[in-house]
């Protein structure tokens, strides 16, 4: 069976201001499910005035999105610029590809975290000629300067940190939903514009080339479809490509764990325990940082080959019921649901913290603790005390969504390997003669993985050996690659 979120609003009909602001109590699998103030999490700085009922026009007099701030647009800019400098793969492409325009006539409809790495991402693929339109697949992780450079920039974008539900879904639906305006070509990251089209306006697969998704989650929901037999597009499988793997969910993780557990509870990770859910390229990451900090690192897996790994690298493989009582940080990265339960936050030890590194917020039940026994307390931004009556609390990251995204920031230069392979993806899809590609999902060529690498190798002034003729006949392989097979991951 496809699970994917049911959504029961009709959200044609705008709902009013006092709905939208109220305690969202619907519990579904999409990157959604909120039970708190979108207000709470907005900056003090600005008024706490929904963006929905702002009139915002940029300066060249367009009011096609909706922004926290027009205004913030000079700070954003700062921001994208400083990117772009950690970014030299896509600003390579800009300049290879600016003359040929191989996006020409492509008609982009986005659903990604929206951060000055994706404006860059975003603005190199309105080079290549293509027609953007953008929502944010996180309620929590949309940074509103780059919001609002890119609406002064001209992209129609529809974001902002600390949405509600409704508003989730309004933005992707003003992405998806307008006069004279249709998409061919969608770039998800979770599967939630996927979804939304296909549950809402599933004729527009019509004219739609291809999907491009860079996560686990939305890779899953994907293959649910394609299993079912109602995936009507090609689909490209960004999340399972070589660039992806080995680079963004492993380095990227490796970085941002500390920085995220840092930022919000100022802990020191000397000597603490923690239990990481799941040891794939995230997993592998998160252990890896914790362990050279000096944690005491326990492991769970359900995959026998990565808890091999596991135990290989000097971690301790258990169930999460054995060690529950004693550690001090539980983190999740399983891109499963219900990893931590009711039961396991019961026996949690006091002042323990729980968070999540995988895509969806469905991995710790937070569901499970809005009873009216538990007391919650928000201690700072993306910080809550659930309190149990015999005076135990545990501290909660994020609301159980993705840490590094929602409470810190992630390193540019792995960003841009993840975003080179996205706009290479969409190119090949959107190029692709018919029948290249069938109604299914796919990996990235192992060619294109290679390229993307090597443009990022100047960076470090790396200069690779070149087979010679022997060499190359010897191997069976052609002198410029690919040297690994498809199958290589």
């Amino acid at each position: 069976q496809i699970q994917f979120a049911d959504q029961k609003q009709e959200f044609n009909k705008r709902p009013t201001k006092i709905g939208r602001r109220s305690l969202s109590r619907s519990i579904s699998q999409s990157s959604t499910d909120s039970y708190s103030s979108a207000a709470s999490y907005t900056d003090s700085s600005d008024d706490e005035t929904s963006p929905r009922d702002k009139q915002q026009k940029n300066s060249k007099g367009s009011s096609d999105f909706c922004v926290k701030n027009i205004k913030q647009a000079e700070f954003g800019r700062r921001e994208i610029e400083i990117a772009e400098q950690e970014m030299p793969a896509l600003m390579a492409l800009r300049k290879r590809a600016q003359g040929e325009k191989p996006l020409a006539g492509a008609k982009i409809v986005g659903c990604t975290h929206i951060t000055a790495q994706t404006a860059v991402l975003m603005e190199t693929l309105g080079a290549l000629g293509a027609q953007c339109r953008w929502a944010a697949c996180n309620i929590y992780s949309t940074l509103n300067e780059v919001a609002a450079a890119l609406a002064e920039s001209g992209f129609p974008v529809f974001a902002w940190k600390g949405e509600s539900e409704d508003d989730f879904w309004w933005c992707i639906d003003r992405c998806v939903n307008v006069e004279g305006w249709q998409p061919n070509m969608i770039l998800d990251d979770g599967g939630d514009l996927t979804h939304w089209i296909y549950k809402k306006y599933p004729n527009m697969f019509k004219k739609i080339k291809g999907i491009v998704e860079e996560s686990v989650t939305g890779v899953h929901r994907l293959y649910q479809l394609s299993k079912a037999g109602k995936l009507c597009v090609p689909a490209m499988n960004v999340n399972d490509s070589v660039t992806k793997q080995k680079f963004d969910n492993l380095y990227c993780c490796r970085e941002s764990i500390l920085d995220g557990l840092k930022r919000t509870t100022d802990m020191m990770f000397g000597g603490k325990q923690v239990v990481v859910c799941g040891y794939g390229e995230v997993g592998k990451g998160c252990c890896a940082a914790l362990k050279a900090m000096g944690s005491i690192v326990y492991v769970t897996e359900i995959d026998p080959i990565c808890a091999l790994q596991a135990c290989m690298d000097g971690f301790r493989l258990v169930k999460l019921n054995e060690v529950i009582r004693q550690v001090d940080i539980v983190i999740t990265c399983t891109g499963n649901k219900n990893v931590v339960t009711r039961e396991h936050l019961d026996r949690m030890k006091n002042g323990c913290i729980v968070c999540n590194m995988g895509h969806s917020n469905t991995e710790i039940d937070v569901a499970s603790l809005r009873t009216p026994e538990l007391t919650w307390e928000r201690v700072r931004s993306q910080v809550d005390h659930v309190i149990w009556p015999d005076g135990k609390r545990i501290v909660l990251l994020a609301e159980g969504r993705l840490l590094n995204l929602s409470c810190s920031t992630v390193p540019t230069f792995v960003l841009s390997i993840t975003a080179t392979t996205q706009a290479l993806a969409l190119i090949e899809l959107y190029n692709a003669p018919e029948g290249r590609y069938k109604q299914d999902v796919y990996l990235l060529p192992k060619k294109m993985d290679e390229y993307v690498a090597s443009l990022h190798l100047p960076t470090f002034d790396a200069h690779l050996t070149e087979l010679t003729d022997e060499q190359a006949k010897y191997l069976g392989l052609n002198k410029n690659g690919p040297f690994k097979p498809n199958y290589y991951r």
